[in-house]
């Protein structure tokens, strides 16, 4: 993916990772497109951060992301990178009968939506010389955390499609690059922006857009600290992270 001369959607980038990246991208020279579901954070990133574009889409809602993907074509049709940005995270305990509308609801946002997105604009994408789709997975599709047992499961889905659609894609003139991050501090969860675990968000961005820049071939956007849960098997120490990870950081992403 280059750094810059894109024209980028990013559905779910309202706060957090989602819209610190859109800011970083539009600073390089990129249209930026932004999605959410909440016309007001819609209204206010476009008063506060002028020349950055607003869509209304709610990824949960197949309806929702057929007409914002035509919105989105029909005002940008130089539109060639999609981020899928939007996702939910929520603490379940599944000894107790009440987890199942929250998992439910985590699968539809985390993996019905990015497929969703992905169907509603791959068409276009293969018609343009230069495409790439940016899944966003976690770190926890590689290591476990306790209390988020659907999120995991919807993150280690995300990094088996992307794995799949670049063996889709391959002849094609669509990369797939997929995203992992570690724990940032972020609204994803109450009192993940405060968590001492997590990375700045500033720090993770910045470091992004660093592996972006100068690694414009990668296939998967790994910051120095998501590494510990990624290839925690293939050093053969799982075990001990999926340990150091459920005893210090109650909070994962």
């Amino acid at each position: 993916m280059d750094i810059t001369g894109n024209t980028v959607f990013i559905p779910g980038a309202t706060s957090g990772i989602g819209l610190a990246l859109a800011l970083a991208l539009r600073e390089r020279g990129n249209t930026v497109v932004v999605g959410g579901r909440r016309t007001e954070l819609l209204d206010r990133i476009a008063a506060e951060h002028p020349g950055v574009e607003t869509v209304r889409v709610d990824t949960a809602d197949a309806a929702s992301v057929e007409a914002a993907a035509k919105d989105v074509i029909a005002r940008f049709p130089s539109v060639n990178v999609l981020i899928t940005m939007a996702g939910v995270m929520r603490a379940e305990d599944w000894t107790r009968s009440s987890f199942l509308e929250s998992a439910e609801n985590t699968v539809v946002t985390n993996v019905l939506g990015p497929m969703r997105l992905i169907a509603a604009f791959v068409e276009h994408f293969r018609s343009l010389p230069d495409a790439t789709i940016m899944t966003v997975s976690s770190g926890l599709a590689f290591a476990p955390l306790r209390i988020t047992p659907s999120y995991n499961a919807s993150k280690a889905a995300i990094h088996m499609l992307s794995e799949t659609l670049r063996l889709q894609l391959a002849d094609t003139s669509v990369k797939v690059v997929e995203l992992e991050p570690p724990a940032v501090q972020t609204d994803l969860m109450p009192g993940h922006a405060e968590n001492e675990h997590a990375m700045p968000l500033d720090e993770y961005v910045a470091e992004v857009m660093d592996i972006i820049e100068t690694q414009p071939g990668a296939r998967e956007i790994q910051v120095e600290r998501v590494k510990f849960l990624r290839y925690g098997e293939a050093r053969g120490d799982y075990d001990q992270v999926v340990a150091a990870l459920n005893a210090t950081d109650p909070h994962g992403e």
